[in-house]
Order: structure tokens, then sequence, then C-alpha cells
């Protein structure tokens, strides 16, 4: 990545935040206080995906600033990273009435968003955090105790990532046990960042066009006669 490429993304990540800043497009931009676009380093390989702001983030317009934010915060030096060296954020960017679950409307709203993000940004490695963004990125009903802490490989924002589903920070809050059960799947972070990325799989469209565009064999020397050929 060149640096003029790396100072275009940058630019395209700053002009999606003051469209995030300025979003119109679900009643939710009526009750918040500040959108909450996410926060982090703009070239991150990790990337953290939540549901939604709780009051704390809408109040200060960032990811993640609560207790839950604290102990995310403590995981990443456990492992050698800091806040600074990834990229978080949600879902939703506009904090939902008393932290109710999201409404499909408001999720098509912002998923558009969330996608761009990750083009711009580029990470190797996206960790869903909870329930909620773990089945809707995955595009998978399984439940987030089952899943978690297995890589999955998927296609998001145009790019091909490792996927990690991890508890949620706020979860492991309430239950000693899903704590430890998150601590160590963030062991397993350092090495996934390291694994090669498979190469992504060709669209529909990339199929249909490249099936186009190969030359059909010729037809048989006896049947040239119906192609307005001389027959044999």
């Amino acid at each position: 990545m060149s640096a003029t490429d790396a100072a275009a993304r940058r630019e395209e990540l700053v002009a999606l935040y003051k469209e995030v800043s300025n979003c119109t497009k679900c009643p939710l931009h009526e009750t918040r206080t500040k959108a909450v676009f996410g926060a982090g380093n703009a070239d991150a390989d990790l990337m953290f995906v939540g549901e939604a702001p709780g009051a704390e983030e809408d109040r200060q317009g960032l990811p993640f600033v609560g207790r839950a934010g604290q102990l995310l915060n403590e995981l990443l030096v456990e492992i050698g990273l800091s806040r600074e060296d990834v990229f978080i954020c949600n879902v939703l960017k506009s904090r939902p009435p008393n932290n109710r679950d999201p409404l499909p409307t408001e999720i098509a709203a912002c998923e558009p968003y969330l996608f761009e993000q990750v083009r711009l940004i580029e990470p190797r490695v996206v960790c869903t955090l909870g329930n909620f963004a773990t089945k809707l990125l995955t595009g998978n009903p399984t439940g987030i105790t089952r899943v978690r802490g297995t890589p999955q490989t998927h296609q998001l924002g145009g790019r091909t990532v490792f996927m990690l589903p991890l508890f949620h920070p706020a979860a492991a809050l309430r239950t000693p046990a899903v704590k430890e059960q998150l601590r160590g799947d963030f062991a397993t972070i350092p090495a996934l960042l390291e694994k090669t990325l498979p190469e992504p799989l060709p669209s529909a469209a990339e199929i249909a066009v490249e099936t186009a565009s190969e030359d059909p064999e010729p037809p048989p020397a006896d049947q040239l006669g119906f192609f307005g050929g001389t027959a044999g």
C-alpha cells in the first residue's frame, strides 16, 4: 500500500465520518446526542464490531468508553496491543433509546457505513462482540456460545477477512466464567493476524463475465455447413 493510497483512504474515511455525523437516514438521529462513528487506527489489521452505542458512548461520541471498554482495553494490553493499534466501532452509529435492540430499518440504514469502514480500513481480522454483531455479520443465526473463539472466513465490504466471534465484554463483566473464556479467545488473536488470508471467491457476476469471454469450442467439421460454411 503506497503512501498516496493510504492518504486517499484516510480522506475518504474523514468524508464518511462527516456523513455519519450528519446522518438522518433513520429516526435515531432525533434522540441521539452524538453519532458514534468509531475510533482507532485507520490502517488497523484488527477491527472490533459491537452492537450499538450506550449512554456514555452517546454522550462522548466514542465507542466502548464505559466499563466494557475498560475491559476491552485490558484484554488488548494482555496480547501486546492498545486501542491505538486497532479500530473499534458498532453496527449502529446512533444509540437506540433505553439500549433496546436495533430495528431492521436502523440496521439497513447503518450497514453500508460499516461495510465502507471495512473497505477503507482494510482489516485482516474482524472480531464481532456479542450475539447481535456476530449473527448479523456472519449471516448465521447460531448463538455466540456455540461459535465463539472459532475463526471464520467471510466477504465483508468487498474484502475477504477472518471473522472471530467473541463474547461481548459487558457479558464478561457480569459472569467470571465468560470473562475467562473471552480472555482465552483474545489470546488467539495474534496468531490469527499472522495467518495468510485465502484468495477471495469470485462473485456470480465475475463468473458470468469469465464464462462469456471464453471462446466456444469449434463445432465438428461435419456441422460447419449449418454455420454458413461448406459442408464436407
